[in-house]
C-alpha cells in the first residue's frame, strides 16, 4: 500500500486515536489517587509519584529516543510505540506492588515521549505543506478529547470496578490505536535521518532558547501543584462526592479544551505578549483558590477557571520555541520542539513533587500558593524576554 492510496484524513484519524489513548494514561492517576492510596497503603504524597515519574519518563524519553530512532521506518516505529504502550499499561493493571506500578508508568512515558515527536512528523508529512499546522492540530485533538472524556471515564471505571480496570480500559484503546496505525499509516514515509546530538548543546547554550524552556517548565508546571491532587481536594476540602468528581473532571476537561483553543488564537501573532497575560491570569486564579479551597461552590468555580488557564499557554509556548529555533538554531528545530515537550514534563514533575511535599507537610489547601510562585517566576522571565526583544527591535531601526 503506497502513500497515495491512503487518505491523509484516515491517517490523521489513526494518530488521533493513539493520541487519545496516550492522553488518557498521562493523567489517569489524578482521578485514581484516592484508590491508589487505599490499595497500596501509601500516602497521598507518594501516590503523586505516579504523575511525577511519568513526566520524568517523557522528559528523558522524548529527546533521547528521538535521537536514537531517526533512521527507523516511521510506520514500524509507530507500531512499536503502541505495542510498548499497550504492554506497559497491562503491566500497570496487573501491578502487585506500587514499585511495579511506577515502573510501568515509566515505560508508558517512554512510549508517550517518542509518540509526540514521531506522530507530529507523520501528520505533517501526509498533507500539503500549507496544511501542516492544521494536520498537527487534528492529531492533537486526541489529547484534548482524552482530557475531556478519557480521564473522567477511566476514573469512573476505577470507582465502579477497580483502578486495575482503568488501566485495562486504556490498554484496550491502545489496541485500537495499534490496529489503526497498522492499516492507515502509509508505508515508506520519509525518514528524518540521524539527528545531530550536538544540537542539544547548541539549543541549551542559547540564552533565548534556554529561557524559553524555563518559562515552559515553570509556567505550565505551576498548575500541577494543585491538579495532581485535584480529586482529594474536591472530595476532602470542598465536600464533593466521588460521583460528582467524575462529572467535574469532564467539565474541567471542557474548560481545558476551550482554553487551549483560545490560547492558540491569541498567541498566533505575538506569543510573548499573549503568554504574559495568560500567566498573570493563571497566577491570580491560583491565589484566589487559596481562599476558596474549602468552599463548596466558589472552590469549584475557581478550579474550573484554573482549567481554562491551565493549558491555554501550551500553543504559545510551542510556537515561541519553534520561532526561536528557526532564528537561532535552524538545523535543530525538531530537537528544540522535542526539548520543549521535555520542559512541559519537567514542569509537571516539579509541580507534582512540590505539591506532594506541601500536601504532606502543610496541607492540600496550601498547594495553590506554591503553584502561583512557579507561575510568578515565569511571568518575570517573560517580562525579561519582552524587554530584550523590544530593545533588540529598537536597535535595528
Amino acid at each position: 500500500m503506497t502513500k497515495k492510496q491512503i487518505s491523509p484524513t484516515w491517517t490523521l484519524l489513526a494518530l488521533a486515536i493513539s493520541a487519545f489513548a496516550i492522553g488518557s494514561t498521562e493523567f489517569i492517576s489524578v482521578g485514581l489517587m484516592p484508590l491508589l492510596v487505599q490499595s497500596f497503603g501509601i500516602t497521598l504524597s507518594q501516590a503523586g509519584w505516579t504523575v511525577s515519574i511519568y513526566a520524568l519518563g517523557i522528559t528523558i524519553g522524548a529527546p533521547l529516543l528521538t535521537l536514537l530512532t531517526g533512521r527507523f521506518d516511521r510506520k514500524q516505529l509507530m507500531i512499536a510505540i503502541m505495542t510498548l504502550f499497550i504492554a506497559s499499561n497491562l503491566l500497570a493493571a496487573l501491578a502487585p506492588t506500587f514499585a511495579i506500578l511506577l515502573m510501568a508508568r515509566v515505560l508508558a512515558a517512554f512510549a508517550h515521549g517518542l509518540f509526540m515527536s514521531v506522530a507530529s512528523v507523520i501528520a505533517a508529512d501526509v498533507v500539503a505543506p500549507a496544511k501542516r499546522a492544521s494536520a498537527i492540530a487534528v492529531m492533537f485533538t486526541g489529547l484534548t478529547v482524552a482530557t475531556v472524556t478519557g480521564v473522567p471515564l477511566g476514573t469512573f471505571i476505577g470507582q465502579i470496578a477497580s483502578w486495575h480496570m482503568s488501566f485495562l480500559f486504556i490498554s484496550a484503546i491502545g489496541v485500537l490505536g495499534l490496529i489503526a496505525n497498522a492499516i492507515l499509516i502509509p508505508n515508506n514515509l520519509p525518514r528524518p535521518g540521524k539527528t545531530d546530538p550536538r544540537g542539544l548543546w547548541r539549543i541549551l547554550r542559547n540564552p533565548w532558547l534556554l529561557t524559553a524552556l524555563m518559562i515552559t517548565a515553570l509556567g505550565y508546571g505551576g498548575t500541577f501543584t494543585v491538579y495532581t491532587f485535584l480529586s482529594p481536594l474536591l472530595e476532602t476540602q470542598m465536600g464533593w462526592s466521588t460521583s460528582a468528581v467524575v462529572l467535574i473532571l469532564v467539565i474541567y476537561g471542557l474548560m481545558v479544551a476551550l482554553g487551549n483553543t483560545l490560547g492558540g488564537r491569541w498567541a498566533n501573532l505575538q506569543p510573548l505578549k499573549a503568554l504574559l497575560r495568560m500567566f498573570i491570569g493563571l497566577a491570580i486564579t491560583l491565589l484566589v483558590l487559596m481562599i476558596t479551597a474549602q468552599m463548596h461552590y466558589l472552590g469549584l468555580l475557581t478550579v474550573l477557571v484554573m482549567g481554562l488557564f491551565a493549558f491555554m499557554n501550551v500553543p504559545g509556548l510551542q510556537l515561541y520555541i519553534v520561532n526561536l529555533a528557526e532564528r537561532y538554531t535552524p538545523n535543530d528545530i525538531t530537537l528544540a520542539s522535542s526539548l520543549n515537550i521535555s520542559a512541559f514534563n519537567i514542569g509537571i514533575a516539579l509541580g507534582s513533587l512540590i505539591g506532594g511535599q506541601v500536601t504532606a507537610k502543610i496541607g492540600l489547601t496550601a498547594t495553590p500558593l506554591f503553584g502561583a510562585i512557579m507561575v510568578g517566576a515565569s511571568i518575570i522571565l517573560v517580562g525579561l524576554l519582552l524587554r530584550q526583544a523590544t530593545a533588540a527591535a529598537a536597535s535595528t531601526k
